[in-house]
């Protein structure tokens, strides 16, 4: 019985991980920035996503873009990528998918 209980239990436990893991976009946003010492600070984006109403759960540099992870009032996680210079929200991404794109952004 109990070794019936360990595949179970990990088949369990690997599902659980998977539900809150989310499926991330693959970074190929291309925001067209320019060199970073004409950039805003990132820091000026918590109050642009606290603004939507998210949780910020991690802000990074990818490529040149800003790319936020946050969360948002439903508990959804989104991945999000702001223009570094003017800090515009281009493309946001829920569960791998695509759910938001600025009118006229082609930077994929």
């Amino acid at each position: 019985m109990t070794l019936r209980l360990k595949p179970i239990a990990l088949a369990t436990g690997l599902a659980l991980a998977s539900l809150a893991t989310p499926a991330l976009a693959d970074g190929d946003i291309v925001c067209n920035a320019g060199p970073q010492n004409t950039w805003k600070p990132i820091a000026g984006l918590k109050k642009k996503v606290w603004q939507e109403g998210w949780t910020t759960l991690k802000m990074q540099v990818e490529g040149d873009c800003y790319e936020v992870y946050a969360r948002n009032n439903a508990g959804q996680v989104l991945e999000a990528f702001y223009h570094p210079v003017t800090l515009e929200k281009l493309v946001v991404y829920r569960r791998g998918t695509e759910i938001y794109r600025k009118m006229g952004f082609t930077g994929k």
